[in-house]
């Protein structure tokens, strides 16, 4: 595999579903394997920057509970001082695809879930893993969600 610098880059998409989480699980395994970085990413974008109806939130407000969440997330998936060394987190406002596409950039490959928080959970494949696996810079690895919770 051609890396991009010293250290493999493995860029994951983070968004709270269950499948986001079994992707960075395997992020985590790979960039273990290939002695490289991993870079855990969350968008976030104000309700009035995607469409909703009403005043404009405090854009200030809005990235706080943003950075609240993604920490509650990579929470989730490792236990309190268990993060692995090679963790980098950035948080993003933006369009998820966007935000996961730019990301791609130099990356060694891109790893996301097959179905986030999105409207359509019946669908085989998320709207974001969809775009993601079709305009990445690097290749794209879409991780089904874990079918037992401790795993």
């Amino acid at each position: 595999m051609q890396t991009s610098g010293p250290e493999p880059r493995v860029v994951v998409g983070v968004d709270g579903s269950p499948s986001s989480y079994a992707a960075l699980r395997w992020a985590v395994r790979y960039a273990e394997l290939v002695g490289g970085v991993i870079e855990a990413v969350s968008a976030w974008d104000t309700p009035s920057d995607i469409g909703w109806a009403g005043p404009a939130v405090d854009p200030d407000f809005d990235l706080e509970q943003a950075r609240q969440r993604f920490t509650e997330e990579l929470n989730a998936v490792f236990a309190e001082g268990q993060r692995p060394a090679g963790l980098r987190e950035h948080l993003v406002e933006g369009d998820p695809s966007e935000v996961l596409i730019r990301a791609s950039q130099g990356a060694d490959v891109l790893v996301v879930g097959s179905r986030g928080r999105g409207r359509f959970a019946r669908a085989m494949l998320g709207s974001v893993s969809q775009r993601c696996a079709q305009h990445a810079a690097c290749p794209v690895v879409v991780v089904r969600q874990d079918h037992d919770p401790a795993h």
